[in-house]
């Protein structure tokens, strides 16, 4: 008996020293098991905490735009009576002497630098670990916004204020992706719209930072918001990475690689001279591969988003909104403080917006969540809620009471606000996990580009024409009609939510248990589509 187990383990032994130049699919199963990576531990902090993180810098961003917004921060230009007694300007526009157009370009450059780095940022997301693009970003923007405060011209801060906008592009393409993807499922929504209520909740806040200590030194509101910030740009270095949803690791395609180098009738056939080329070159055309497979891939999933009708209908709906929603943060506590004379504007308008910001986001987000979270649903709640705000906004201005147009306005800005969860959400959902970051990228460059960019220039233009912030005020709000109507259009469209769908990338589908988010990975169902083709 001893004998026949020696001989068994001699002929196991010569067996695993022969090579093996066709493995079994059973060897090839072991040899992967070995090679990939074992699951990594989970992050220090729950999805609550990592929801909480990127409130408060989303937060902090959209207090910048409102600090500058604000007028105690913007100021107002110098102004010349006919008898010649001219009264020193305040802020920006009175130490630069900047008009109401160049005033306006301030806004727009921030804008720029957003526009050109938010589909970068999203393209690396591919390659470098997401967490730690953030990361750079934030440091980014810190730099820009000490930089603002440093300014001593006009050139100089519209140049800032570009970088600003660079570094927020990281975290505003991404942070959305994590957060969808570390909600509950039934609370995706919701969660979306606590995120996203920082928006109005930030400019409202800076109003009011503005306003206050403008009064001081317009420069110290800048410097306040680096040193804020400071902690959160350290953050996205010193803690553990996180993965996207339809997204691998580096570590994860190298062990691919080494899958494939070590079973080579895995890949094509072409490929396998390749085993004979030396290291340097083999390097060098690997690196130049994977430069052409980036901008490949980028063409690739850009053809893709322009031919989903739900995504471009959501889109051109979100630029009309946002022209305008661009504008009142802009020029509101100006246009407030001309015709109703109110001596606190920043206070008003901050605090107006932040209670119906507030409450009307999160309000969007769970009345989605609670009608049953679906793209046809979230386009039936765009496009109500739109057309009423406007109805109310609209109505407000055309009212000589402050109080009155208050009392209005507030409701306005309660249903517009509630298009914030739902609006992302079908950004989020009508495309696959694996171009996600770059959805988020394209609809923050529509309407930016489309949007706000060129509305705070050319409501400066056409008040500078008018004269009339009041008949200027009206016509803004006209516009949000026709995003109502564009919104509409998208019920009657066909659409699937595809949060569940597989990502083409074979790395992703290898490593696809290894990158799982903070909460357990729940296959949500496929929702309805709102018409049948």
């Amino acid at each position: 008996m001893a004998k026949k187990e020696a001989k068994e383990e001699e002929k196991a032994a010569a067996s695993l020293a022969e090579p093996r130049t066709n493995p079994s699919v059973e060897d090839t199963g072991m040899v992967r098991n070995s090679l990939t990576l074992s699951p990594p531990k989970p992050s220090w902090f729950t999805p609550g905490r990592l929801l909480v993180i990127f409130c408060f810098i989303n937060l902090l961003n959209y207090v910048d735009r409102g600090t500058i917004a604000s007028n105690g921060v913007n100021g107002s230009p110098k102004n010349c009576s006919a008898n010649g007694t001219c009264t020193p300007g305040t802020g920006i526009q009175g130490d630069f002497d900047l008009n109401n157009f160049q005033d306006g370009v301030l806004s727009s450059a921030f804008m720029v630098g957003l526009l050109v780095a938010s589909p970068i940022f999203a393209s690396l997301a591919r390659s470098v670990n997401p967490f730690r693009l953030i990361g750079v970003g934030l440091t980014v923007w810190t730099l820009a916004v000490v930089g603002c405060g440093f300014s001593f011209s006009f050139w100089m801060i519209a140049i800032c204020r570009m970088l600003v906008g660079v570094g927020e592009a990281s975290f505003i393409s991404l942070a959305a992706p994590f957060i969808d993807d570390n909600a509950p499922v039934a609370k995706k929504t919701a969660w979306l719209g606590v995120f996203y209520m920082c928006l109005p909740s930030g400019y409202a806040i800076g109003y009011v930072y503005g306003g206050w200590v403008g009064h001081y030194n317009w420069r110290y509101a800048f410097w306040g918001e680096a040193i804020l910030m400071f902690p959160f740009a350290v953050l996205g270095f010193v803690m553990k990475p996180l993965q996207l949803k339809g997204f691998a690791p580096a570590e994860s395609k190298k062990a691919f690689t080494d899958i494939e180098i070590a079973f080579p009738e895995a890949q094509d056939r072409g490929e396998r001279d390749d085993k004979n080329l030396n290291k340097d070159s083999r390097s060098r055309f690997k690196a130049t591969s994977n430069n052409v497979n980036q901008f490949v891939r980028f063409f690739k999933d850009m053809k893709v988003l322009l031919r989903d009708k739900v995504f471009v209908v959501n889109v051109l709906g979100y630029i009309a909104y946002n022209f305008v929603i661009g504008a009142y943060s802009y020029w509101g506590p100006k246009a407030g403080k001309n015709i109703y004379n109110m001596n606190n504007a920043d206070m008003i308008f901050g605090g107006i917006t932040v209670v119906c910001g507030v409450l009307g986001t999160l309000a969007g987000g769970f009345v989605l969540d609670f009608i049953d979270s679906t793209i046809c649903n979230a386009f039936k709640l765009l496009s109500t809620a739109t057309f009423l705000g406007a109805a109310f906004c609209f109505s407000a201005f055309c009212l000589k009471s402050m109080y009155a147009f208050l009392a209005l306005f507030a409701v306005g800005e309660l249903l517009v606000f509630a298009t914030q969860g739902p609006v992302n959400f079908i950004c989020l959902h009508c495309v696959k996990p694996s171009i996600r970051p770059l959805s988020m990228a394209i609809s923050t460059v529509s309407i930016h580009i489309f949007g706000d960019v060129p509305s705070s220039p050319l409501v400066g233009v056409l008040q500078d024409r008018v004269n009339n912030w009041r008949e200027t005020a009206l016509i803004l709000t006209a516009i949000l009609f026709p995003a109502a109507a564009i919104w509409f259009i998208g019920i009657f469209l066909h659409s699937v939510d595809k949060f569940s769908e597989d990502n083409e990338d074979k790395v992703s589908r290898i490593e696809r248990s290894k990158t799982t988010p903070l909460l357990e990975d729940e296959k949500a169902e496929t929702t309805q589509a709102c018409a049948e083709p």
